[in-house]
């Protein structure tokens, strides 16, 4: 069996003092989806490397530290990535107060990444809502309602497909 393509990236759960998230809203040509800033872990990086990176980059947000490994997903889908056959997920916790993302890249920039914009999120709206958009991962509420209510677990939670 050939070895899968997959695009490892580094996400992070950034949550402020009052337990929301900040997700950042993809604006896809078949859809929009609301999920956690982050990127590509490039060549010779490590994945918490990438996350200072990206987080700098799309919100500005310096991350000091080791932020904990919260999640891990594997996605196994021709067609998810462009050029790739999935893509491998490690998501960190980050912990901040509420600030307004303004990160490096220029608005511009970040419209050639899909982000057209971002969004303080609580548990509650999440799990209750019903719009047209989806959340990255899709079922978000449960882990995310885990998280904040025991922690970062011992082994990042397998978040699966």
């Amino acid at each position: 069996m050939p070895s899968l393509n997959l695009r490892h990236s580094a996400r992070a759960i950034v949550l402020d003092e009052e337990d929301r998230i900040l997700l950042c809203r993809f604006a896809l040509p078949e859809r929009v989806v609301w999920a956690t800033p982050g990127g590509g872990v490039e060549v010779g990086e490590t994945p918490r490397a990438a996350l200072r990176r990206e987080l700098h980059e799309e919100i500005g947000l310096v991350v000091a530290g080791m932020p904990p490994h919260a999640w891990r997903r594997k996605v196994v889908e021709p067609g998810y990535l462009h050029g790739y056959d999935g893509a491998l997920q490690d998501y960190f916790l980050v912990r901040t107060a509420a600030f307004h993302p303004n990160g490096a890249l220029s608005s511009e920039e970040l419209a050639a990444e899909n982000i057209t914009g971002f969004r303080w999120w609580r548990l509650a709206e999440i799990a209750n809502y019903h719009g047209p958009d989806l959340f990255g991962p899709r079922e978000l509420a449960g882990p995310l309602a885990e998280l904040i209510k025991d922690g970062v677990p011992d082994q990042p939670l397998d978040l699966g497909l």
